[in-house]
């Protein structure tokens, strides 16, 4: 079966998890959706590159959550989230995927 790269579960998270939450008017749902994205993409960096690549990259992804807030203000919210995940997915693949 084919592995799902981490850069795709990063962004899948980070989008999806606002997604959730602006749809559903339920942000604790959309932190689910956030968290298990994250902890899955979490594992597979630790896979590949060990407990430094995971928690830089996992830093990079709540960093990428925390900064959407105040960028949404200034460009709007789905701008600011897809650029986020564009960042942590760029790195992600960078750092985890790329082989």
């Amino acid at each position: 079966m084919a592995r799902v790269p981490s850069s795709a579960m990063a962004a899948a998270g980070l989008i999806g998890g606002y997604a959730v939450a602006r749809w559903t008017k339920k942000r604790p749902l959309g932190g689910v959706v956030l968290g298990a994205a994250g902890l899955a993409a979490g594992r597979e960096w630790h896979r590949s590159g060990g407990a430094p690549a995971a928690a830089g990259l996992g830093a990079l992804y709540l960093a990428g959550f925390a900064g959407a807030h105040p960028l949404a203000k200034k460009v709007g919210a789905w701008p600011a989230v897809v650029g986020a995940a564009a960042v942590v997915a760029a790195t992600a693949w960078a750092v985890s995927d790329r082989t």
